[in-house]
């Protein structure tokens, strides 16, 4: 067994004094060194970065996904040349973003769409978030409104539509010549100047002219597609049926072929007001005799150019007639109109029509309380009014139950009786 070596006794002054620690390791020169100090504080501060970046996103992601305070669908317009701060403004005025825009904008930043926020009139729906308000001014797809040319309108009276019309911006720089504008229902955004629904119009109107001509019965006696839309216009003028469309333009087809004159009222019309469309009385009996390129009771075939914007079934009516020997027609009472093939038959149904005027007349008017005392015969008057003026204008030819019915007498001895009678 060893032993234990003798512990030499201290000094009772040595036992006193403190005991001698060691010296703490020196640092190492590598963790002293500077580099190593400033990686470390990066670590750190990259550390913190990534968690805060990281809970931005989760609550930015929140926030730009969140349903919007939208009650219901509402449309909204940006206007041109808006900035960030304009746009925020109107969305928070306007309902689709809360009060905070700063929001807005900083999801327009963090979603890179700066660059590509479009102005225009937008539709955003209920409860839109974010998000949804961002694609939809990034996707540029505005409001489109619906906006309804009727047939039978002239140039005049479609830019007097447009004018009147406060989607559309500026000015058209030229009347379009008449004929040339296909009414039709078209969609256009808001902004959209009068001149590029017009070139629209112009473009429509050629293409499905392009598609009739070719489809056309090459027996119509018509030579250029002009001379289709002329005759075209006669016929929506005449009629408001779409059902009779095709039997109107057989009546004046068969009068071309035979060497007839058309002698239709809306051609007198048109020669007398131009444009404008609606004369606003009863053709006087001076007028039916009055020289114009237009009128077609003094000219031969078809009037120099189109007295109106003809829609495509009229067209299709031109060009593709009902196979019939008609050569007349007049109104039956209801609305509509008799054809007939010979000039006997036609004023039967004339003496028809004047018998329902006549019934329809005494049914309306109410007698007076005391007879009245009997009128002096007046002197013919060469100006006044025929009895069978058209009504002027596409509406009022849809009303043709009361409109008296134009005589033969009332044509000059060489014309042939008359193609339709009102």
């Amino acid at each position: 067994m060893s032993e234990r070596p003798p512990i030499s006794p201290k000094s009772p002054r040595a036992a006193l004094e403190p005991e001698q620690v060691p010296p703490p390791p020196r640092r190492s020169e590598r963790a002293r060194n500077p580099i190593v100090v400033v990686g470390n504080a990066i670590i750190t501060i990259l550390l913190v970065a990534m968690i805060g970046a990281g809970g931005i996103y989760v609550y930015g992601k929140q926030k730009i996904e969140a349903p919007g305070p939208l009650k219901e669908d509402k449309i909204v317009n940006i206007p041109q040349r808006a900035g960030m701060g304009d746009i925020g403004d109107i969305l928070q005025r306007e309902g689709v973003i809360d009060n905070n825009r700063w929001a807005f904008i900083g999801s327009v930043f963090a979603l890179k769409a700066r660059a590509d926020m479009k102005p225009g009139e937008y539709s955003f729906q209920k409860s839109a978030s974010l998000r949804d308000v961002i694609a939809t001014i990034v996707e540029g797809k505005v409001v489109q409104h619906a906006v309804t040319i009727p047939e039978g309108l002239t140039s005049e009276q479609i830019l007097t539509r447009l004018s009147e019309n406060e989607i559309f911006a500026g000015n058209v720089r030229e009347m379009p010549r008449e004929g040339t504008l296909l009414p039709e229902t078209y969609k256009f955004p808001r902004g959209t100047t009068r001149e590029a629904v017009i070139v629209r119009m112009q473009q429509a109107q050629k293409r499905v002219l392009a598609e009739i001509w070719e489809r056309r019965n090459p027996d119509v006696p018509v030579k250029t597609p002009e001379q289709l839309v002329t005759l075209a216009s006669i016929v929506e003028k005449e009629t408001g049926k779409p059902d009779e469309r095709s039997r109107v333009a057989a009546v004046y087809v068969n009068r071309l072929r035979q060497k007839m004159k058309l002698q239709s009222d809306p051609t007198i019309i048109y020669g007398l007001v131009g444009g404008k469309g609606t004369l606003g009385r009863p053709i006087k009996r001076s007028e039916i005799t009055q020289p114009s390129p237009y009128n077609t009771y003094v000219v031969d075939g078809l009037p120099p150019g189109p007295i109106a914007n003809p829609g495509r079934a009229s067209l299709e009516a031109a060009a593709n007639p009902a196979r019939t020997r008609d050569l007349f027609f007049v109104a039956d009472g209801s609305g509509g109109h008799s054809f007939t093939e010979t000039y006997d038959q036609h004023q039967k149904n004339v003496v028809k029509l004047r018998a329902l005027e006549r019934q329809i007349q005494n049914d309306t008017v109410e007698p007076p309380d005391e007879p009245a005392p009997a009128a002096a015969p007046a002197a013919p008057d060469a100006n006044a009014a025929a009895p069978a003026a058209a009504a002027p204008g596409k509406p009022q030819k849809r009303a043709r139950t009361a409109a008296p019915a134009r005589q033969g007498a009332a044509q000059p001895p060489a014309a042939a009786p008359p193609a339709s009678q009102e």
